[in-house]
């Protein structure tokens, strides 16, 4: 694997540019979306590796302020669409309609849905029922959809923003294991702490608001994914990546009996696909050119998180899945197994 210095010097300064462009990304963010700096870098990250992110807090923690200011800042066309157990297709996707003519003459025409965008915010995904949950999976992973036979492109780029309450499930439905996979990150927005929930007061009951201002352009934003994929990465990051993946699958040889008593299926060969991305991010936006095991090790619990599962025993003793991540992905460092 090439190493940094190595790399062309076009790929050089183009990373310093973008590493600038995201900076005022960020502050401008920011003003709006106060003191959850963790927040911001996982949604920009996530736009960055081209992929969707599941947002999963309490209402009130600014979730929609944030998915409505990224779309600004990014420049991104956006849509939103809140999900309700009455929600069907094709309030999402769109359909056809019979038109008439003045001469007479009927015609089909296609009415596209709010899915035609670039930047869609899917407001409690889990409100809807599993048949209109199920109307994004194809849009998530192809960026096109199949209407009445014809295939129809989506917006270059697409991106799901998806939220999610973390507590009330009743009337819910849970999203499909193929769904949740098709999720780069799930992103968990905290409370705010005390001085950030002053500010917070200070700053949006006044008279003026912040408000937030374009930085990318699509096409600059199309050029950032280019670039991202375009950074290098250490074998010894690849190995690491492999390594943790590999940990959490229950039948895979060699896993600790920990992971073998508590997960009932692990992460597939999309964890690793979007932690090897997440590495590239993460480096990125603390203005390096080459992730490294730190980044690793930070990217774990948004990238593996929704991607596997605790067995029964496991729920019915109340571990916790995020502990799990973290400790095994410590141990692995620690150890040395994919030094």
């Amino acid at each position: 694997m090439s190493e940094p210095h190595s790399e062309p010097d076009d790929l050089l300064a183009a990373i310093e540019t973008l590493e600038a462009k995201l900076q005022l990304a960020r502050d401008s963010i920011t003003r709006r979306f106060i003191g959850q700096e963790r927040v911001v870098d996982l949604t920009l990250a996530t736009l960055l590796c081209g992929g969707h992110g599941l947002l999963v807090g309490l209402p009130g923690l600014g979730k929609t302020r944030l998915v409505e200011t990224l779309s600004t800042v990014m420049g991104l066309d956006g849509n939103r669409v809140q999900f309700t157990p009455d929600l069907m297709p094709a309030d999402i996707l769109g359909s056809e309609v019979l038109d008439t003519s003045e001469d007479g003459r009927r015609a089909f025409r296609f009415v596209p849905g709010p899915v035609f965008c670039q930047l869609l915010m899917a407001d409690e995904i889990n409100r809807a029922s599993p048949r209109t949950q199920s109307a994004l999976l194809q849009a998530m992973q192809e960026r096109q959809v199949t209407v009445a036979g014809e295939d129809r492109p989506l917006g270059q780029p697409f991106h799901v923003l998806a939220t999610q309450n973390p507590i009330e499930q009743e009337g819910t439905y849970p999203l499909p294991e193929a769904q949740l996979d098709r999720f780069l990150f799930q992103i968990d927005v905290p409370y705010p702490n005390r001085d950030t929930e002053r500010e917070i007061l200070l700053t949006t009951t006044g008279i003026d608001e912040e408000v937030a201002h374009q930085v990318f352009t699509t096409a600059e934003l199309l050029e950032a994914q280019t670039l991202l994929r375009r950074m290098p990465v250490g074998d010894s990051v690849v190995e690491m990546i492999l390594d943790l993946v590999r940990a959490f699958r229950p039948d895979e040889p060699g896993v600790s009996d920990r992971v073998a008593q508590t997960v009932a299926w692990g992460p597939g060969p999309r964890a690793a696909q979007a932690l090897m991305l997440a590495v590239r991010a993460r480096a990125l936006l603390q203005s390096r050119l080459a992730p490294n095991a730190e980044d690793v090790l930070d990217m774990a619990l948004p990238v593996l998180s929704h991607r596997m599962q605790l067995n029964f025993a496991a729920r019915a003793r109340g571990d916790n899945l995020s502990d799990l991540i973290q400790t095994t992905a410590a141990d692995l460092a620690q150890n040395g197994i994919a030094a």
